[in-house]
């Protein structure tokens, strides 16, 4: 089922997120696979629960058109960061009509759980690692407005 994504400067979208518990609950388990139906609706490459209003660590990854499977992380976190850093415009299905460049670590390791609950481990110098950084951030009530170095489309929307 498709979700209504939550648009800034909805307070859902800042808020503390609470880490998903295993196994996974009823609950979890269909907001997982709606947030899937959401995300390729929008035709998004990711999307994090706070940004469908559930304050849970939660995202996903969906990056199909390149060839990468659909897929859920469940308390991601970066345990490490490479040196290089890379600016690229990136947007969010949160703040429409916005755009801008941001610097982000190129090569990035997130640990996670699947929906099993096992740890898993992923190491990305790709999209992977800048999707996943972005939805990361998500979790953590970090928006792009707060890491923005130069707008390229929209800045009037976010600044007032």
């Amino acid at each position: 089922m498709k979700l209504p994504i939550k648009k800034y400067p909805d307070p859902v979208l800042r808020a503390k997120t609470q880490p998903v518990v295993f196994p996974l609950s009823a609950e979890i388990q269909k907001l997982t696979k709606d947030m899937i139906d959401t995300v390729r609706s929008a035709d998004g490459i990711g999307l994090a629960a706070p940004q469908v209003g559930k304050s849970v660590k939660l995202v996903i990854i969906n990056l199909e058109k390149s060839g990468i499977p659909i897929f859920a992380l469940y308390n991601p976190r970066v345990v490490s960061k490479g040196f290089k850093k890379i600016e690229l415009e990136e947007g969010c299905l949160s703040i429409p009509g916005v755009y801008g460049y941001v610097r982000r670590p190129k090569k990035v390791t997130i640990k996670a759980e699947n929906h099993l609950g096992e740890t898993v481990q992923i190491t990305d110098e790709g999209w992977v690692a800048r999707v996943a950084q972005h939805e990361i951030d998500h979790i953590n009530g970090v928006l792009i407005t707060d890491l923005i170095k130069k707008y390229t489309k929209g800045e009037e929307l976010v600044k007032k």
